[in-house]
């Protein structure tokens, strides 16, 4: 799979996980951020006409809405998988073998980098840094931490994810 292949987020939503969410909070700006938060959990994205719909009800400008969306790195405008995994590129990750693991899962994944699985079962993106360099190199899956991961591991690492 290459790059070209990634999804876009182009088709309509299921609103009706919105209204779910828009319920459990007062409609006004303040909640912008929380029902965001809980859009990017549910659709694993946030997505356009989601966002539209998010303005309308909470009378919040599109643009203040997308701006948000785009500034915290927790929130995506494309699709996600439906297994994250991040390879630290920390400085001590970096030295002790990072690029190699992620060439490694790009190539298990059949990416040529950072993206999303056509299928949306993966998202495979790099990171700056997890904050544990005495664990080096370090590869996230969803949120659970993996130390030491060699290039060797990663066919094992997958399939454990792709079991579940």
């Amino acid at each position: 799979m290459s790059n070209a292949d990634i999804v876009t987020p182009q088709a309509a939503h299921d609103f009706t996980k919105l209204e779910k969410i828009l319920a459990k909070y007062p409609r006004n700006e303040a909640s912008l951020i929380m029902v965001l938060q809980d859009v990017q959990d549910e659709y694993r994205f946030l997505p356009c006409d989601v966002l539209i719909e998010v303005s309308k009800v909470l009378d919040v400008p599109k643009a203040k809405v997308f701006a948000v969306g785009t500034f915290y790195k927790a929130f995506s405008l494309e699709p996600q998988g439906r297994v994250n995994i991040k390879v630290c590129m920390g400085t001590a990750c970096h030295v002790r073998g990072a690029q190699m693991v992620m060439e490694s899962l790009a190539r298990e994944l059949e990416m040529d980098g950072p993206g999303t699985t056509k299928d949306l079962e993966f998202t495979l993106e790099t990171v700056n840094c997890v904050g544990a360099c005495g664990m080096a190199p370090v590869v996230v899956v969803d949120d659970k931490y993996h130390a030491e991961v060699k290039p060797e591991r990663v066919e094992k690492l997958l399939k454990t994810k792709e079991a579940k």
